[in-house]
């Protein structure tokens, strides 16, 4: 096994989600993926961690022209779905405490409504979060969509909304987010 699993495995061990059984068994690379490598095994704010830790990957793509972004969110939104769901049966819970790639996605969308700066990186981390955590509608009821597809959709709804205030942080108080 690579260094990197086993070290996650150790983790796993260690942490079991908030609900549901212990698990024994080792993660498998999808469940690694639904967890941001170490993100989702946080002791403090996994999600809030996880969204962090998709600050590197959007200032990764922030280069991306918008035909190639959207293709790029497109398909990461499916690889969170199908990640999300394994790891859910992994751990027996759908809406495990570990899964944060619900967030890495999230976090991805309302990023792509401006361009990368690391004030506008800042303040999308923090109204993502907000909305998040709030969970205006249509978040709520992707929220209550007990699936894979309904714990990423729900923090898809939370960065539209995410990305919608940035848009008109960036265009009407231009010095905050350039």
């Amino acid at each position: 096994m690579h260094p990197f699993v086993s070290a996650i495995a150790e983790q796993v061990r260690r942490r079991a989600p908030k609900r549901g059984p212990a698990i024994d068994a080792p993660p498998d690379a999808w469940t690694v993926l639904a967890a941001w490598g170490p993100c989702g095994y946080s002791p403090v704010a996994p999600g809030t961690v996880g969204t962090a830790g998709a600050v590197p990957l959007a200032w990764a793509v922030s280069g991306l022209p918008l035909v190639a972004l959207l293709p790029f969110l497109a398909a990461f939104f499916w690889l969170s779905v199908a990640a999300a769901t394994r790891a859910g049966r992994h751990w027996r819970v759908v809406d495990a405490s570990p899964i944060v790639i619900d967030e890495v996605i999230g976090y991805l969308v309302g990023m792509a409504f401006v361009p990368f700066s690391w004030p506008a990186a800042l303040a999308g981390f923090l109204l993502f979060r907000l909305f998040d955590v709030w969970k205006p509608w249509p978040a709520s009821y992707f929220d209550a969509v007990k699936s894979g597809f309904g714990v990423v959709m729900d923090d898809v709804a939370a960065g539209l909304y995410a990305g919608a205030g940035l848009w008109l942080l960036h265009r009407y108080l231009p010095a905050v987010i350039p």
